[in-house]
């Protein structure tokens, strides 16, 4: 099976596969370069930290850029009949497990605040997995071991947390749909009041908290929207301009593109491209009156360099490559500091150092080479 990419001409094709062991579970990938006619919806069983597994190919992609095929776990076979068969065996097993697994945490003590929620078997049988939820560590050595002599397969605790233990349970969501986390989503993301701020959410416990316990994961599905519409809308007690007046934002409506203004004791409900902010606009116009505050002491530097054209010697243009900080060079004050000129004007060599065309040049180090003055008519003949 071939991916084709965003050039007709170029393929890349797919030797990585992604599969899922449960309904709504993570993806993980393997790659199945040994079994090329390997489609989507097939039943695969592969190798994985917790042993041997049955999943289904969900997807076929290509390998991540940069990666190597030797870095993904290989796909060992096709599942047979029989080890769905085998795997629909074992879960029908399942829930009476779970029931022996709680009386003997019982008979055993020590963990009454431990919750059971589900037991699991892998396709075959050869490894089974008690999950359950605590707030704190708990030890289960002893647990596991009464359990291990009860069960020929290998038994294995692992804690999980709550909002995992509601994606187990399922049941129906307080918006009154089945809940989130047990019909698509298969990874659970942070979630914080932030989150809850942001959208104008009212900070009651019974707004913001599931039935986990926990914030509601629903909380970052329109967060980034929100985040991105404030930023063109001023903040509360802003001074804006608007269409009936000055006044000042009392609330933000980013979903609306507008905010509402108390002008005069009323309350208009205002959009972004009506409004003009005051502040900034103020904040502008003082920065431009002050101008620049190198300019005062003579030291600006931040215009950019202009050159100043000169008369040419022999037909050359000749340019002032650099200008002296509050000096600038006209050709005016050049012919000035040229042989001759009245006393008081500096010679050009003297106060820049430098030649016309930007070389380095000492004072009464003779003339420069290469270069003859024109000497200029006497008007008095």
């Amino acid at each position: 099976m071939t991916v084709h990419s965003e050039h007709p001409s170029q393929t890349i094709t797919a030797r990585v596969a992604g599969v899922r062991f449960f309904e709504v579970g993570k993806v993980y990938h393997f790659s199945y370069a040994h079994i090329p006619d390997l489609a989507v919806g097939d039943h695969v069983v592969v190798e994985t930290a917790r042993g041997v597994q049955l999943g289904q190919v969900m997807n076929l992609v290509a390998p991540e850029p940069g990666t190597d095929l030797r870095d993904y776990k290989p796909v060992l076979r096709r599942a047979t009949p029989t080890d769905l068969m085998s795997q629909r065996l074992w879960k029908s097993r399942e829930v009476e497990a779970l029931i022996t697994c709680r009386e003997k945490a019982a008979e055993v003590g020590g963990l009454q605040d431990a919750k059971f929620v589900a037991a699991q078997y892998n396709f075959d049988g050869s490894l089974l997995t008690f999950l359950y939820s605590a707030e704190d560590k708990l030890n289960t050595n002893k647990l596991r071991a009464v359990l291990q002599r009860g069960f020929r397969a290998k038994v294995e605790l692992r804690q999980v947390g709550p909002r995992d233990v509601a994606k187990l349970i399922g049941g129906m969501g307080a918006c009154g749909i089945p809940r989130c986390c047990s019909t698509f989503l298969t990874d659970f993301s942070p979630i914080s009041i932030k989150m809850a701020k942001a959208q104008g959410i009212s900070l009651n416990p019974t707004e913001i908290t599931g039935m986990c316990g926990r914030l509601r994961c629903c909380l970052i599905y329109e967060y980034e929207q929100y985040v991105e519409a404030r930023k063109q809308l001023p903040k509360r007690n802003k001074r804006v301009g608007t269409p009936h007046g000055e006044g000042k934002v009392i609330d933000v409506h980013p979903l609306r593109d507008a905010v509402t203004v108390l002008v005069e004791e009323t309350q208009h409900i205002v959009n972004r491209e009506d409004i003009v902010p005051l502040d900034e606009l103020a904040a502008l116009q003082a920065k431009a009156a002050a101008g620049c505050a190198k300019a005062e002491n003579g030291g600006c530097d931040c215009g950019a360099r202009q050159p100043v054209a000169e008369e040419a010697d022999e037909g050359e243009a000749d340019y002032d490559d650099e200008a002296l900080p509050g000096e600038p060079i006209s050709p005016e004050s050049y012919h000035a500091a040229a042989p001759g000129a009245p006393t008081g004007a500096a010679p050009r060599e003297e106060r820049r150092g430098r030649s016309r065309r930007g070389r380095r040049h000492r004072p009464g180090s003779g003339p420069r080479p290469n270069r003859t003055r024109q000497e200029k008519p006497d008007q008095n003949e």
